[in-house]
């Protein structure tokens, strides 16, 4: 933590005042309802500019959350009243008539969970600083203070450390409050200590999680740090979990995660690697993005966008590095990597967003990027695309140097170097990349970063001892360039493939299929599509604005099942070399010495 503080504090160059002290008392829990109190220092201001964040960190989207805010009040060092007025949605101004102090209270209705911004019931509060906590640029580097008052039978734990009582902690400034954030409630706690560092497991939520499974794991998992970065930037570090019903995701902060899984989503194999996954990636972010990150991220503007073109490198390659560090601590098995990496290799070829936009181009337009028919058509993701490009751009630095430099070593040089208050550019990137395998990746960039990269996963997997082939018993069969639901008695489409058989014959997402060649449809496009043949041209009956309409479809020719990765059987002598140095373990099928 002192180094965490040290790196944020480093930051700033203006003088220390008194601490900002914030309070959140728990007025009506079961209307998810607070009141906070900030006591900001002296200031000779003529006016002071108090604002919440529009957004919170780990999170590249707009979230208005001042639309929880009421009842706000300020008053001076005597307790008199201060004008104020709303500047923006998110800004008020406190008017000064003389220096004094300023205390401002006001009430948080705090019911967004699955945001990771704040929530507050009769069990706990979930306490990001970005959705409860206002601050002041004037005192943005100075120390700050935060007392919970909370049902006394509450546990409350944070990456911050503690400053005189159980609920009451202390940070160097707003920028370690806004990325530490605190659980209070009723919830387990579990600490462990590993190479020297302290680590908290606290779990808010009951569900069908095995600790002792967790706590193996997570222990091992913190051990793998050294496999890419040369120090630690933490002394003690807190994984967060609720388990709950509603909520999905997980967010990095500065020494600490918060992961949300559905209470019933641990027990199961896959559920479980779900969530070890969702730990390490977070685990990663510790340095990737916390400890380096791109120029345009530095430093954070809470209310308004952060952009760059290098988000990708932020948040694709944590994705990516986290199944090197789960089967590199033998947390996953080989064939369960090939499962993972056969999921995002299948979905992105079903993506047909990848020839339209680049990773730098997502990078930057993360921020009002959206899903549905659309964006999957006509944009990519930075956490699926960014991490296969991860994997080429690895592969390739292995390749070029029969195994002696990865792409582990990149992300070690730029914590070395560019660590915070420091940032990098792609020009920094591609600097480190000439330096570490003696080629010039220039061309390979504008190529593969900033145009839509061309995946051909055969000739990329082959260098490390895998193949990438339709599994014994898959045939050809008829298909449907899109997806629907079953919605009732119709098949309702949710998504339609650009310039494929349905987006040619004018389908699209919303439509309701009634009926193939006079065959009612069955409860999905596969079972509908198992009763005519590859090739055969078909009349479709479908719903559009509540009118039945009618057109002709070509039927695709498509494999029965997936493609699948898999060991090669006798991986040659570099292939061996590669898949090692690659995953940091043998290749499966290498000689037993």
């Amino acid at each position: 933590m002192k180094k965490i503080c040290s790196m944020l504090i480093a930051l700033s160059a203006f003088p220390a005042f008194a601490d900002v002290e914030y309070t959140l008392t728990i007025t009506e829990p079961e209307h998810h309802l607070g009141e906070v109190e900030i006591t900001f220092p002296k200031s000779a201001q003529a006016h002071m500019d108090i604002k919440l964040a529009d957004w919170r960190t780990g999170r590249y989207e707009i979230l208005n959350l001042a639309n929880g805010i009421r009842t706000f009040d300020a008053t001076d060092a005597n307790g008199q009243v201060l004008e104020w007025h709303k500047v923006d949605k998110s800004t008020w101004r406190v008017h000064l008539d003389s220096p004094t102090e300023v205390t401002v209270n006001y009430q948080v209705y705090a019911n967004e969970l699955g945001l990771r911004a704040r929530h507050i019931d009769d069990s706990h509060a979930f306490v990001d600083a970005s959705g409860f906590f206002m601050f002041s640029e004037s005192f943005r580097h100075e120390p700050v203070l935060v007392q919970m008052k909370v049902p006394e039978q509450w546990r409350s734990v944070s990456g911050m450390d503690f400053a005189g009582n159980k609920h009451r902690f202390s940070a160097a400034n707003f920028d370690v409050l806004v990325d530490s954030p605190i659980e209070s409630g009723i919830n387990q706690l579990h600490t462990f200590r590993v190479d020297g560092r302290d680590y908290e497991l606290v779990i808010w939520g009951e569900g069908n999680y095995d600790v002792e499974l967790m706590l193996s794991d997570l222990k091992k998992l913190v051990q793998t740090g050294s496999l890419i970065w040369q120090d630690y930037p933490y002394e003690r570090y807190v994984f967060m979990v609720h388990a709950t019903s509603g909520a999905r995701g997980a967010t990095e902060h500065l020494n600490s995660t918060i992961i949300q899984r559905h209470r019933d989503a641990f027990a199961k194999r896959d559920d479980y690697i779900g969530f070890i996954s969702t730990a390490a990636h977070e685990f990663i972010h510790t340095w990737n993005v916390k400890n380096y990150r791109p120029a345009g991220l530095v430093p954070y503007d809470y209310v308004n966008p952060n952009y760059t073109d290098l988000l990708w490198l932020s948040e694709g390659s944590t994705s990516y590095l986290e199944d090197f560090l789960l089967l590199s601590a033998g947390i996953i098995t080989h064939e369960e990597y090939y499962k993972g990496l056969t999921k995002r290799l299948n979905r992105h070829m079903k993506t047909p967003g990848r020839e339209i936009q680049s990773v730098a181009q997502t990078s930057f337009d993360k921020w009002i990027n959206q899903g549905g028919d659309h964006g999957k058509n006509f944009s990519t993701n930075i956490y699926s695309e960014g991490a296969l490009v991860s994997m080429m751009l690895d592969i390739k630095l292995l390749d070029d140097s029969d195994g002696k430099v990865s792409y582990r070593d990149v992300h070690n040089i730029l914590a070395q170097r560019h660590s915070l208050p420091e940032s990098f550019n792609s020009q920094d990137v591609l600097k480190i990349l000439n330096e570490i395998s003696g080629k010039d990746y220039t061309q390979w960039w504008a190529q593969n970063i900033d145009k839509p990269f061309v995946l051909d996963a055969d000739a990329l997997l082959e260098k490390v001892g895998l193949s990438y082939d339709y599994p014994s018993g898959s045939k050809v069969v008829a298909g449907f360039d899109g997806q629907a639901t079953a919605k009732g008695e119709v098949l309702e489409l949710t998504h339609v493939a650009r310039n494929g058989n349905a987006w040619q014959s004018g389908l699209t997402s919303g439509d309701k299929l009634v009926a193939i060649n006079r065959h009612h449809v069955r409860d999905s496009i596969d079972k509908t599509l198992a009763l005519f043949k590859p090739g055969q041209q078909v009349t479709i009956d479908f719903i559009r604005r509540d009118k039945l309409m009618s057109t002709e479809l070509t039927l695709s020719d498509v494999q029965s099942k997936p493609k699948q990765i898999s060991a090669v059987a006798n991986p040659t002598e570099r292939q061996q070399r590669l898949y090692q140095a690659w995953m940091g373990v043998a290749h499966p099928n290498a000689p037993q010495l």
